[in-house]
């Protein structure tokens, strides 16, 4: 029994530690693609039809580190900015699958042609995708998003933008979103990522699924009815196909989990189901199962010798076959995951913790709301998106540790304040 925790701790420690250098490094990259590439920048490059928004939707997509969850807010916003249901898609599509701090992760763990190919599949999926909804669904009515008022905390809003001061200021907030925003988004599902590896190659042989799961149609539908309906971030992904891979699965069945795991989950399917109506919404589930049972077989047919992976002969010789600098960023790797998560416990501050959008009003009314369904910084924003756009708003504050959202403002509306943040695809009361 001690052995056995011994070598789960231990496989936990080594796969971070491949992890650690080149995740710390996305963290970065990505802190300082929040900072030059904002949401309203994207929003505007990708109005209209056609083929051109379609392309660039799936472009821009596919560096942003934006889970599944963060995707549906920026996604909002293009729609209000007035792009077509298939620029929307291509960005919805693409942007779960991949980022810049999981391609770099995916390299570390699974090698210089999973990294490669990852961020391909995603780009090709979102135009496919993109424009099989555009094509499909050109004779329905525009998009809208719920909206009372203009643009309220783009033309009115007193706090200050990420963008705004000297590079000291941006290099801060690139490096707070970077290092504490973004790892305490995909800290649990980064950690159940890597005890879930750990336990499955401390518990169980090499290859004990491998008649299941090495290659074939079946291999790929199993791997994607794993992936569609649960939540995991593109990052936590990886070290779940790195256990699959140690079960047996083929590299063709692993890429089609890392495929449908991240671009779909049940709030995804919900929210693009009342966004963009349910034709859009089945196509766009077909479209990402069929990409993945695609990608997955001919991903095996290309390679079907497999791929030699870097944690190879890592995982069993653990700590001795490790350098001082891997536990050096093993333990960095773990420092940032650990400030994230009590960063989203309000220990550090992260952002600030009011949206004014007009001075006070001695007439004004204060409703609070208990919003589910928050998992990270970028449900927080959507949220207070959603309700800076009422009519009569003054002041919007939402917590993510609470699931709270305070709204002040005149003549706030009760009900209207529930059904934008419905909208954005959460329940609130």
């Amino acid at each position: 029994m001690i052995d056995t925790l011994t070598n789960i701790l231990v496989t936990m420690w080594s796969v971070t530690a491949q992890m650690a250098p080149w995740l710390l490094f996305g963290f970065v990259v990505a802190g300082v693609l929040h900072v030059v590439i904002r949401e309203e920048w994207v929003e505007r490059h990708l109005g209209g039809r056609g083929f051109g928004p379609v392309f660039k939707g799936a472009l821009f997509g596919v560096p942003l580190p934006l889970c599944s969850c963060g995707v549906i807010p920026v996604t909002a916003g293009m729609v209000r900015q007035g792009a077509g249901r298939g620029a929307a898609s291509s960005f919805l599509i693409s942007t779960p699958q991949t980022g810049v701090d999981s391609i770099l992760a995916t390299y570390a763990l699974l090698g210089p042609v999973f990294a490669v190919v990852r961020p391909i599949v995603a780009l090709v999926t979102g135009i496919v995708g993109g424009f099989t909804i555009d094509r499909a669904t050109r004779h329905e009515q525009a998009l809208t998003v719920t909206q009372t008022k203009g643009d309220a905390c783009t033309d009115g809003c007193h706090t200050p933008s990420p963008t705004a001061g000297g590079l000291g200021t941006k290099t801060l907030t690139a490096l707070r979103y970077g290092l504490l925003t973004l790892p305490g988004d995909i800290a649990w599902s980064l950690v159940i990522g890597i005890v879930a590896t750990a336990v499955i190659t401390a518990l169980t042989p090499t290859g004990v699924l491998e008649p299941y799961l090495d290659g074939g149609i079946v291999a790929m539908v199993l791997m994607v009815l794993v992936g569609t309906p649960i939540y995991v971030c593109s990052t936590g992904s990886i070290p779940l196909a790195l256990g699959f891979m140690h079960l047996g699965a083929s590299p063709g069945a692993a890429l089609a989990f890392l495929i449908a795991g991240p671009a779909t989950n049940a709030a995804t399917i919900s929210v693009t189901w009342k966004m963009f109506g349910k034709r859009s919404a089945v196509i766009y589930l077909v479209l990402i199962v069929l990409s993945a049972l695609g990608a997955g077989l001919a991903f095996d047919a290309i390679w079907p010798g497999g791929v030699t992976l870097p944690t190879t002969g890592h995982t069993h010789n653990h700590v001795m076959g490790l350098e001082w600098y891997n536990h050096f960023w093993a333990a960095a790797l773990v420092a940032v995951v650990v400030a994230g998560l009590l960063a989203r416990r309000g220990w550090f501050p992260q952002r600030p913790k009011e949206i004014v959008m007009t001075q006070d009003n001695p007439q004004d009314q204060s409703l609070e709301l208990h919003v589910k369904g928050m998992n990270c910084s970028h449900c927080v924003s959507a949220v207070e998106k959603a309700l800076s756009h009422l009519a009569g708003v003054s002041r919007v504050q939402v917590d993510l540790a609470t699931g709270k959202a305070s709204v002040r403002g005149e003549h706030v509306d009760r009900q209207a304040a529930i059904e934008a943040v419905k909208s954005v695809g959460y329940d609130a009361s």
